[in-house]
C-alpha cells in the first residue's frame, strides 16, 4: 500500500481495481502541488469553509485528504468513483464526507471553491467549465492542476474564456497550477456547450456507412471515426438469429449499433467505465434503432457486473492508455472478464495496434486465437470460449 503525505494527514491509497504488483501511484505531483497550495499558498491558506468542488480528480487522493471539507467530486470515471469509495474506507473517512457526481449529473448550484484536475480531453474540460459557470461567483477560488505536459496555451485560453482572467504557477517537479479569477459578466452568460456532436459515417465505415454517431465530451475520437474502429466495421462478424452481444468499452457505441441493426434479434450491452461514452453510446443506438429496439446501458468496470456464461458475442476495442500511462491492464482485465461472461462457444472478437501483442494475451486466456483481418497496423483477432 503506497502512502500519500499531506497537510491534512498521511492516506493510504490505491488505483481501482486494486492490484498489489501495480507500481502506479493513486496520485501524482501536480495532486501534491495543488494540496500544498491550499494549505501553504503565498497568500496563506485557502478559505475551505465554503462549498468545494473537485474535478477531475484521478483516483480520490484529492478528495479523500480535504474530506473533513466535504467536497463534492465530479468525474467522468465510474473506475474513480469506486476508486474514492475504497480510498475513504481504508482510511476510516465517513463515505457521507464526499458527494459522489458524474458528469452527468445536474452540477452543484454554488461554488464557493472550484478544484480542477486538468483532463486529457480539452473538449471535456470545455464542457465541464461551461456547465459549472453558472454556480461560480466573483469570490469564488479557481485552482487548476495538471503536469507540465498537459496544461497548454489552448488550456489557458479555455479558463480564460469561459469563467476570467487566467495565469499559471511555476513548474514544480513537472507539475503546474492554473489560477482563475472569475469574471461575474463571464460566468453569468457561459455559452452553451458544443458538444454532444453528430456526425454521418463514410464510405470508408464499410457496412455502418451511413449510421449518425452521437459524441459527448471527451469521448475518444468524437470529431471523427477512428482508424481501428473503421477496420473493425469492416470486419465484424457476419451473424443472424439474435442472442445477447456485448459493446464492451463502447465508447459512442458505433460497434453494438452496427452488429445490432446487422441482427435484428440481438441484444446488445453497450458498458464503458466512462459517463460520457455510455451517454454517448444510448444517443447513437437510439439515432440509428429507434426508441422501441432493446438494448441495454450500463456504467461499470469491464464486465464485473455482467452474470459468468450469459453472453454470446464480445467486441472489443480496448484502451491501452490509463490517463498519461502506458498499461495492459485494462486489456487484461476486459479479456479475463470476457471469458467468464461468454457461454461455451461464444466468442470475443478485438481490434488493435498489431505491436501490442493481443493474439499472445488470447492464447493464454482461452487457449486460442485466430486472426480474422490485418493491415500493416491493426489485428482484428478472435477468440472462441472451449
Amino acid at each position: 500500500m503506497k502512502r500519500f503525505s499531506t497537510s491534512w494527514g498521511a492516506f493510504d491509497l490505491a488505483r481501482f481495481p486494486e492490484d498489489p504488483r501495480d507500481r502506479l501511484f493513486a496520485w501524482d505531483a501536480a495532486d501534491e502541488y495543488l494540496l500544498r497550495h491550499l494549505a501553504h499558498g503565498d497568500d496563506g491558506p485557502v478559505d475551505l469553509s465554503g462549498d468545494v468542488v473537485v474535478v477531475g480528480d484521478r483516483w480520490g487522493a484529492l478528495v479523500t485528504a480535504l474530506a473533513p471539507h466535504r467536497p463534492t467530486q465530479i468525474t467522468d470515471s465510474f473506475l474513480t468513483q469506486q476508486a474514492t469509495r475504497a480510498n475513504l474506507a481504508r482510511n476510516s473517512v465517513p463515505a457521507d464526507s464526499v458527494r459522489l457526481l458524474s458528469t452527468r449529473d445536474t452540477p452543484p448550484e454554488r461554488i464557493d471553491v472550484l478544484l480542477v484536475r486538468v483532463p486529457k480531453s480539452l473538449a471535456l474540460l470545455e464542457d465541464q467549465l461551461r456547465r459549472l459557470a453558472p454556480a461560480v461567483h466573483a469570490g469564488t477560488t479557481v485552482v487548476g492542476t495538471g503536469k507540465v505536459t498537459e496544461i497548454h496555451t489552448s488550456t489557458l485560453k479555455l479558463f480564460e474564456d469561459v469563467l476570467g482572467p487566467t495565469r499559471t504557477s511555476l513548474a514544480l517537479k513537472k507539475a503546474r497550477l492554473i489560477f482563475c479569477t472569475p469574471d461575474p459578466e463571464l460566468v453569468r452568460r457561459p455559452g452553451p456547450s458544443p458538444w454532444p456532436i453528430e456526425h454521418t459515417l463514410g464510405p470508408d465505415a464499410g457496412p455502418a456507412a451511413g449510421l449518425t454517431t452521437v459524441n459527448h465530451a471527451g469521448v475518444f475520437c468524437a470529431d471523427r471515426l477512428d482508424i481501428g474502429t473503421r477496420f473493425f466495421l469492416n470486419h465484424l462478424p457476419r451473424r443472424r438469429g439474435g442472442g445477447r452481444v456485448v459493446d464492451l468499452g463502447c465508447g459512442n457505441g458505433v460497434l453494438g449499433t452496427a452488429a445490432a441493426l446487422a441482427d435484428p434479434d440481438a441484444v446488445v450491452l453497450f458498458t464503458d467505465e466512462s459517463h460520457q461514452a455510455v451517454a454517448s453510446a444510448r444517443a447513437t443506438f437510439r439515432a440509428n434503432a429507434g426508441a422501441a429496439r432493446a438494448a441495454e446501458f450500463v456504467v461499470g468496470d469491464a464486465l464485473s457486473a455482467v452474470a459468468p456464461g450469459s453472453v454470446d458475442l464480445v467486441l472489443n476495442n480496448p484502451p491501452f492508455h490509463s490517463h498519461q500511462a502506458t498499461t495492459d491492464t485494462t486489456a487484461w482485465r476486459m479479456f479475463t472478464g470476457a471469458r467468464r461472461s461468454l457461454r461455451p462457444g461464444g466468442e470475443l472478437w478485438v481490434v488493435g495496434n498489431r505491436h501490442l501483442g493481443y493474439h499472445v494475451k488470447l492464447r493464454r486466456i482461452f487457449g486460442n486465437c485466430d486472426v480474422v483481418a490485418s493491415d500493416p497496423k491493426f489485428v482484428v483477432l478472435r477468440a472462441v470460449k472451449r
